[in-house]
């Protein structure tokens, strides 16, 4: 088994920048890509940034035993992480990097234990988060009121992960991330 690094937090708080950021310093990095029920958005891709799968595909691939961990996280809509992606990177000798929502950090952390260094970012408020989710453009109010509902019980999972960095300043963010990645994949 190798090592991963599972970043969660609710939807705009910045963990998915962070990863970024971090995936351009770690050469040894390679991200996990997520399956999901749900249309793209924007610019995404499909195999790029999410596996994206019909409903009916994603649930007979469930029926199958293909996901390590998945979420109907709202509904109608599904995510989660294929088990031919860690199969993917790990045969290639690489470090997996997980960009999970909350519970699926979770999830994830209690199969690979000592094995996965769970990072949970926290946004510096609510009203930021709101902030953050209105000026991305690519929600409808409805979907906006819905991550902040599931964000505030989110929030209160945070002391179940290994770090929590508050992404208040993303720079610091990033340099606090790079630090106990080190020290993780020194261990």
């Amino acid at each position: 088994m190798g090592k991963a690094i599972l970043f969660s937090a609710p939807s705009g708080c910045g963990k998915t920048t962070i990863i970024g950021k971090l995936m351009q310093y770690f050469d040894c990095f390679d991200f996990s890509i997520s399956a999901t029920s749900r249309k793209p958005r924007g610019q995404e891709r499909d195999g790029h940034d999410y596996y994206f799968l019909s409903r009916e595909e994603f649930m007979r691939r469930v029926d199958k035993g293909d996901f390590l961990e998945w979420e109907e996280v709202y509904q109608g809509t599904c995510y989660g992480t294929l088990k031919s992606e860690i199969s993917r990177i790990w045969d290639a000798g690489r470090v997996i990097v997980f960009d999970v929502d909350v519970n699926g950090g979770n999830n994830i952390k209690r199969y690979f234990g000592a094995d996965a260094l769970s990072i949970f970012v926290m946004p510096p408020s609510l009203e930021v988060l709101e902030q953050r989710l209105r000026s991305r453009g690519t929600d409808s109010e409805e979907a906006i009121v819905k991550r902040l509902a599931r964000s505030a019980e989110e929030l209160k999972q945070a002391p179940q992960f290994d770090v929590t960095i508050v992404n208040d300043d993303l720079q610091r963010a990033v340099a606090e991330a790079r630090a106990v990645i080190e020290k993780f994949l020194d261990e």
